[in-house]
Order: structure tokens, then sequence, then C-alpha cells
């Protein structure tokens, strides 16, 4: 009577809380058979990028001048880019060797080498969600740079997840956004064709959120949200957060900008306080938040 009372007991500590059916091994979905690896940087060379490619200045010439004397008198490891100034910093992403391949294979503008730093928030976010359940998905896909940089950098053909790509790929003056160099007619034939070798990733042409009509992953690892406006960009998150999986990883590219942006992340803050999430701001201007 006793032995039976305690093989009861140890069994129902050994499934109690386990679905039935379910696996005791941590759920990975579509994991790659393996994962970029690390350089080996060197502890006494430090890596150091100027590109001035920048906005929201009077005049560009006279910045740039101004910061080429500034970094000529700061230690190694300074950056200026993209409208970030720092200096003694490690920047890994020019550590990594994998990411530095398929970033400078896409690379098609000086707007695209500018936000380098940009493209490896994302590359990281998109390695540690590719060992999770669930899609990736970019709202804003433009000409296909971002996604391709981070397929290239997983894997390439072999990237083992659907990516899912929605966008209009044009620009008309009734929009909230502001329009961009590539939009027009035959941007969305070029990324078709770009995306042409990578049957995983699906090209979605279409207004946000009517769009999510014609397609729609359940579950979703990886997110990223560049839509240049306040009502698509809410009307992204309503359809896809819910979706997402715990421990999945939101980027909201304009997040942090001030002045034409700044509308998105007054509408997104009040979005995330009312669910009990905070936005986590980058010095890169992108907004991160986490999944739980």
């Amino acid at each position: 009577m006793i032995l039976g009372d305690v093989l009861r007991a140890l069994l129902g500590g050994l499934f109690r809380g386990r679905p039935r059916g379910a696996s005791s091994k941590p759920a990975v979905s579509g994991a790659p058979a393996f994962l970029p690896k690390l350089s080996a940087p060197e502890k006494s060379k430090v890596p150091s990028f100027f590109f001035p490619v920048f906005w929201g200045t009077t005049d560009d010439k006279a910045v740039t001048e101004s910061m080429k004397s500034v970094t000529q008198k700061l230690e190694g490891g300074y950056y200026f880019a993209d409208n970030l100034l720092t200096w003694v910093r490690n920047l890994s992403m020019f550590d990594d060797g994998p990411f530095l391949e398929a970033w400078k294979d896409n690379v098609e503008s000086d707007s695209d080498k500018a936000i380098v730093w940009r493209r490896y928030v994302l590359a990281c976010a998109a390695y540690h969600c590719v060992q999770l359940e669930g899609d990736f998905v970019e709202c804003g896909a433009y000409t296909g740079v971002g996604v391709k940089t981070i397929v290239d950098y997983l894997g390439g053909p072999a990237f083992p997840k659907t990516f899912w790509c929605y966008d209009l790929f044009e620009h008309d003056v009734g929009m909230a956004n502001h329009a961009m160099p590539e939009h027009g007619e035959g941007l969305y034939a070029r990324v078709c064709e770009k995306f042409m070798p990578y049957p995983q990733v699906q090209v979605m042409r279409g207004k946000i959120p009517e769009v999510f009509a014609s397609g729609c992953p359940e579950r979703i690892a990886y997110l990223h949200i560049d839509l240049n406006q306040a009502p698509a960009e809410i009307a992204a998150l309503e359809h896809l957060f819910d979706r997402m999986v715990p421990g999945g990883i939101l980027i909201l590219d304009d997040y942090e900008w001030a002045g034409a942006y700044r509308g998105q992340k007054i509408a997104e803050d009040a979005w995330f306080d009312a669910r009990q999430y905070r936005v986590m701001p980058l010095p890169t201007g992108q907004g991160l938040v986490i999944k739980r």
C-alpha cells in the first residue's frame, strides 16, 4: 500500500504539467544544421567606421568636415554613420566574418552601407529567432536587401524558415509615409527576381493589413516592422504581435527616430503600454521588444 502510494507520487511528479503527447525536449522547429561562427578578433586591433551618410542637417558638408575633425582626435573604435557618432566601441559587426560577407554581398546603395549597425541588430535578433518555432516576417521589405542579408547570414538557400516579406513596393501622395527612392513600377518584379533562388522567401504585395488575407503565418519567431508611418505599423502589430512565440523578437526600425517618425513612437508607446510592454530604445534608432 505504502509502496504503491510512493510510486504514484513519483510518477505524478515526472509527468505533472507535461501536456499529453508532448516531448520532454525543448521544441525547436526548423533550426539550421549550423549557425554562423564568430571570428576570433585581435585584442589589440579595434575597427573604426566613418561613412558620412545622414539626414536632418542644414549643411551636410559642414557636418561631414566637423565629424572628420572630431574622429581624428578619438581613440580607435569610433563610428560615424546613420546619424550616430560614438567611440571606444568594439563594433562587433566588423568582427563577425559571416555577417560581413552577407552585408557586403547585398549592399546596393550608400544607405545600405550606412545602416550596417541596424543590419547587425537584425542579424543578431535573427540568429536567436532562427532557433525558435515560427516563421520570419518583415513589414516594409522595400528592395529586399535587409531580408536577403539575414537569409544569407543564416544559410543562404539553406535558410530553414519561411520568410514573409510584405510591401506595396510603390507610393502615392495620399500615403502617410514618405516615398523612398526605389518605390515605383518595376520594384516588385525586381524583388521577386532577387528571391527566385530562395523558395522559402514569400514576397507579398499589398497594403497592410489587407495583404495579410493573402497569406500570413500562424506563428512568428522574428518580426521586423519598417513602414515609416504610425497607422500601418499599429495595424501590423494588431494582426501579428499575438502570433509571436514566447522569446520571439520584434524590431521597430523607426521607433527611436524623431522628426518625421516621432508619431510612430508615440502611437506604439500607447499600444504597448496597454499590454504591459516597454519598447527598448536602441542608439541605432530602432526599438526592440521580446515577446513573453
